[in-house]
């Protein structure tokens, strides 16, 4: 049976990375960000390669519209096979310059997105005992950093939501996963603005969204026996 992966937040570099990945082996990649216009030069590339792939404009935050995306999917695009939610929301603020409005919107990008998309994915998955749910973390997700009370928390709360939902959906045969990114990811963003960690990228020092994606895939492929609920990825670089 041909089925959908839905990529929320396919940007340009690990969620994409994934879109293509998962389009290289069949599935019709859904890819969301908040312009649908954000999403064109994927789509293209994508259907370039000879892969079926829809873009949206969605907002991950809004319940009516993360519930009308997933039964449009299921219903006249294929059945949800996998969803990847890969929303970062990464901010710095001093505790005292974090205001409210940033708390909660880091908070809504990060957490509360990620409840509406594994609510939404459970209610098409479980009826048929199936399915992948990932969850990109950060660094954040273990660890609080000076200047990351918003994000850290944000990230710690989707971590657990993670564990959760793999505790109550794994004997159902829905595999929950979450991801642990703990390094720089090759992006124009990190080349312009931490051009010495860029410089590292011949040598393993940053990641590279396709090895990402790849173990993403590899998440998905794991046989029920020996599924793995949280990966930690980062460069050799990296300490930890």
């Amino acid at each position: 049976m041909t089925k959908s992966a839905i990529i929320i937040g396919a940007g340009d570099a690990t969620g994409g990375a994934v879109a293509k990945r998962f389009a290289r082996e069949g599935y019709h990649t859904v890819c969301t960000r908040r312009v649908e216009a954000s999403t064109a030069a994927l789509v293209d590339e994508i259907r370039v390669m000879g892969g079926h792939a829809y873009g949206f404009g969605s907002d991950a935050r809004d319940e009516a519209q993360v519930e009308a995306l997933f039964e449009h999917v299921e219903h006249n695009i294929a059945p949800i096979g996998v969803v990847v939610f890969n929303i970062g929301a990464n901010v710095r603020f001093g505790i005292t310059e974090t205001t409210t409005r940033v708390y909660r919107k880091v908070w809504e990008m990060a957490t509360f997105a990620g409840f509406l998309a594994g609510r939404a994915a459970t209610k098409y998955m479980r009826p048929r005992g199936a399915g992948t749910i990932i969850f990109t973390g950060a660094t954040a997700s273990v660890r609080g950093a000076s200047g990351f009370s918003a994000f850290s928390s944000a990230k710690f709360a989707l971590r657990a939501l993670a564990q959760s939902m793999a505790r109550e959906l794994g004997p159902q045969g829905i595999h929950v996963a979450h991801s642990i990114i703990d390094g720089a990811i090759d992006t124009a963003w990190i080349a312009e603005n931490f051009p010495e960690r860029y410089a590292l990228k011949d040598q393993g020092g940053i990641l590279d969204p396709e090895a990402i994606a790849e173990a993403y895939w590899q998440l998905h492929c794991q046989p029920r026996s020996a599924w793995t609920q949280e990966l930690d990825l980062r460069p050799w670089i990296e300490t930890f």
